[in-house]
């Protein structure tokens, strides 16, 4: 009884614990992210925003981030994109982290942010509106659904060439407010913007990636110290700005208890940095300065380093950022008094044309009324010597204008050196599918950096699942080449690379090779035939609505191109649109969506034989061949080898002989012997009840035949059935020996006069037929002088007539017993009535020993 009571009470202890855990473990923190990075601009590419894209969406992955990302998204493309992401971020509940990033250009109108796709055509300050995409559209609603953390970036300030006529747009990014759970950050300080890179990644992308991989770096702290990176790498050149009303802890990464010291312990960072700024020396002052990123702390600096080299350049941040406080004020008021009362501070200001365009909403005169009340501002009006630096039409810190004195590099208590890996990036390789991101060489994270244990491990993620190893993606071979700390490599494919457990030692050779056929760009997409990328499924997968987008164009786009030509044509690539990306890498065409080989077929030989007076039956009726799949135009199939000898009287297809496979269907047999031939007077369907040769070595005679020559003829008999009527295949006659063999070189079908030719009519696939032994060589007719038969028409649905190829010269036809030959026609261009021909006298069976055949009447009888 004791120990029964023992076992109850703890029970009863374990259960508090059950409550405290189980909530945790359902709590587990989602995180989802946007990435899209405009380039092909139709006004000029830019050079670095899809390489940033593609770069922070890798370094997402890695923290546990379920990425969509796109890159040269139009108008449309881009909302239905922003759409799929909020309801997406919906879906996951309020335990998420939601991070969007757009790379491109971006403008401000009347005190709002858009963020401007790759079709935008703004010629003036009207456009705007209509052509761009207002963030604060999408980043209310995100904020409406009270996630844990809501993260947008704007890497979009950027000299831009668009609102060249009517009144000027204020450069950069307008100034705003987060809501509440909502940072807000930007590539340079608002109304500032920022110098277009050299590389092959922005200044900012990079700098932001860098700090997203620290381990325990708090979220305010990643954005303050990218942007000591950022004016440290363009020399002040650059000033990020950031805004946040996150109030619940986030780290992307987290740091073991065994990782290496840092350089300066965390206690002593935190206490130099709380410093006020007159107590540190002047390098340290500006850094600091430079961290908190407030009006206060610059004001600060200039008022206790007035003479430092450093002023002049904190004297134009100070500027900008009063204006830029000033607009935002008056724009939130948004009456006549506080336009007015910013027009008087700011006559020429970067705003003048939006308060005018405010006032005449309002409909208010632009000059003020000589008394009018003026609003309060939270600043001092601008003193005279920051005139200057708003009065450039874009205000750039690295202006030769002001000609500032380079910063010096920050100290290290404030901003370690970048790791080795970061230093230099190498470009990532170029994409090969519509709206894919370009992914760079995954650099691994060091060991004692992970992503969060209580984060939930996102859906067939390569990057994640490799977080300590190298990965490096082919996006050509659909491979991925992982290497762990160790030094041991492997190539798996993408399956295998998503293991949550992918390891170099456990790759099989089968799992090793190559896919042979690309994987879909996500679930949402289309079948497999049209995936808009071979190794899509390594990269960030597509917004639902782009990847119907993408597999939809890829599916078109062959198909532009083929214009319907003989065979031996070639089909031609469609040319790229403006501000569209190219089809594929370096300009190669992209897989088929279909599957189709694009190899010319190999050539084959009909082998089926056709008994006298029968049409081309399979049991049953006559059921055609499959349409040739509409595809990326492939090579045409080679004419087939000579297979049958079409006597008098028979109408053939049009154009001739048959082809053994139709184009763009997969690669036919090899080349095989042929058994037999179409009789006189069989009448050849059309249109549906064709035979389909198909090669029996079985069904050929005992005589010793030569490669592709015909084997027996049939002997004549009524025409065939209709086109497409079922017929019942006729008992084919006893077997005699064999004909002497054709030579080698007897062309695919052999028409004698009095055949007629449809013209410009499309052959169709053969349906199947039985092959027949071939009947008595002594009921053919007399041998006529044979006509060549033209090539291989073109697929159906082609209205161009297959030219004649040049006469090849006729073998020997068979020598038959004689009989009363058909006269002779000329082949005519249209059809015609055929002439049937006479039947042969019956043929005695034999006569009994001691009696000889005569002919009575003509009439054989034995005597």
């Amino acid at each position: 009884m004791p120990r029964i009571r023992k076992l109850i009470a703890v029970a009863f202890a374990l259960i508090p614990l059950v409550f405290v855990f189980a909530p945790s473990a359902a709590r587990a923190e989602k995180r989802v992210a946007l990435v899209v990075g405009n380039a092909g601009y139709q006004v000029g590419a830019l050079a670095t925003p899809a390489n940033d894209a593609g770069l922070i969406a890798q370094t997402l992955q890695a923290a546990g981030f379920d990425v969509v990302g796109a890159r040269d998204l139009d108008q449309d493309s881009l909302r239905r994109a922003l759409r799929d992401f909020l309801e997406k971020a919906t879906a996951a509940g309020p335990d998420t982290v939601a991070f969007v990033y757009v790379s491109g250009y971006g403008v401000q109108l009347e005190g709002e942010n858009y963020f401007v796709p790759v079709d935008a055509k703004i010629a003036r300050d009207a456009d705007v509106a209509a052509e761009a995409i207002r963030m604060s559209d999408y980043i209310r609603p995100l904020a409406a659904l009270k996630l844990k953390a809501s993260i947008v970036v704007l890497d979009a300030a950027r000299a831009n060439p668009f609102a060249k006529s009517g009144p000027p747009l204020a450069g950069g990014l307008a100034l705003v407010e987060p809501e509440p759970g909502v940072l807000i950050a930007f590539n340079a300080a608002p109304g500032t913007v920022a110098p277009e890179g050299q590389g092959p990644y922005g200044a900012y992308a990079q700098a932001l990636a860098e700090m997203l991989r620290e381990g325990g770096l708090p979220l305010a702290g990643v954005f303050d110290r990218a942007r000591l990176r950022v004016n440290d790498v363009t020399k002040g050149a650059e000033v990020p700005w950031h805004a946040s009303k996150v109030e619940t802890s986030l780290v992307f990464f987290e740091r073991a208890p065994d990782a290496p010291p840092p350089a300066v312990s965390n206690e002593q960072t935190a206490a130099i940095r709380a410093r006020p700024i007159r107590d540190l020396a002047a390098q340290e002052a500006y850094a600091a300065a430079l961290e908190r990123d407030t009006l206060d702390g610059y004001s600060e600096f200039i008022a206790v380093y007035p003479d430092d080299p450093m002023a002049a350049r904190v004297r134009a941040i100070v500027a900008a950022r009063r204006e830029a406080i000033t607009w935002r004020r008056s724009r939130i008021v948004d009456t006549p008094p506080a336009y007015w009362s910013y027009l008087r501070r700011y006559p020429q200001g970067p705003h003048a044309a939006d308060a005018h365009r405010r006032l005449a909403f309002l409909a208010a005169a632009f000059e003020p009324p000589p008394a009018f009340t003026a609003i309060a501002y939270d600043l001092p009006p601008p003193p005279p010597e920051e005139i200057v630096y708003i009065r450039r039409p874009v205000l750039v810190f690295d202006d030769p204008v002001f000609a500032f004195a380079p910063p010096p590099p920050p100290p290290v208590i404030f901003l370690a050196p970048p790791p080795p890996e970061f230093v230099v990036l190498a470009p990532p390789p170029p994409p090969v599918a519509l709206f894919v991101l370009p992914m760079p060489i995954y650099r691994p994270v060091p060991v004692w950096v992970s992503p969060p244990a209580y984060v939930a491990p996102p859906p067939n993620n390569v990057i994640y699942n490799n977080v300590h190893n190298t990965v490096v993606v082919n996006n050509v071979t659909n491979t991925v080449t992982i290497t762990n700390p160790s030094g041991q490599t492997q190539t798996v494919p993408p399956a295998v690379a998503m293991a949550p457990a992918a390891q170099p030692a456990a790759a099989s050779p089968q799992q090793a090779a190559p896919a042979a056929t690309p994987a879909p760009a996500a679930p949402q997409a289309a079948p497999a035939a049209a995936a808009p990328a071979p190794a899509a499924s390594l990269a960030p997968s597509l917004p639902p609505s782009v990847a119907q987008k993408a597999a939809t164009l890829a599916t078109q786009a062959p198909q532009a191109g083929a214009q319907p030509s003989a065979p031996g044509s070639t089909a031609t690539q469609p040319a790229p649109q403006p501000g569209q990306p190219l089809p594929g890498m370096k300009g190669q065409p992209l897989p088929s969506p279909t599957g189709t080989s694009t190899t010319p077929a190999t050539p084959t030989t009909p082998s089926a034989a056709v008994t006298p007076g029968t049409s081309t039956p399979t049991p049953g009726s006559a059921k055609p061949a499959t349409a040739p799949a509409q595809g990326p135009a492939a090579k045409p199939a080679t004419p087939s080898s000579p297979s049958a000898a079409i006597t008098p009287a028979t109408p053939s297809p049009a154009g001739g002989a048959k082809p053994a496979t139709p184009p763009s269907q997969t690669p036919a047999a090899t080349p095989t012997t042929p058994s037999a031939a179409t009789a006189p007077a069989t009448s050849t369907p059309q249109s549906g009840a064709r035979a389909k040769r198909k090669t029996s070595p079985s069904q050929t005679p005992a005589a010793k035949l030569s490669p592709s020559t015909p084997s027996a003829a049939v002997t004549p008999a009524a025409p065939s059935p209709a086109p497409g009527a079922s017929a019942k295949p006729a008992t084919p006659p006893p077997q005699t020996p064999a004909a002497k063999p054709l030579a080698p070189t007897t062309p695919s079908a052999a028409i004698t006069p009095g055949t007629q030719l449809p013209a410009n009519k499309p052959a169709t696939p053969p349906p199947q037929v039985p092959a027949a032994k071939p009947p008595t060589p002594s009921a053919l007719p007399a041998p006529t002088k044979p006509i060549i038969a033209s090539p291989s028409p073109p697929p159906a649905g082609v209205a161009k007539p297959a030219t004649p190829p040049p006469h090849i010269p006729a073998a020997t036809p068979v020598t038959p017993p004689p009989a009363k030959p058909v006269a002779p026609a000329a082949a005519a261009a249209s059809p015609a009535p055929a002439a049937a021909p006479k039947a042969a006298p019956p043929q005695p069976k034999g006569c009994p020993p001691g009696k000889a055949m005569a002919v009575v009447n003509g009439q054989p009888v034995c005597k």
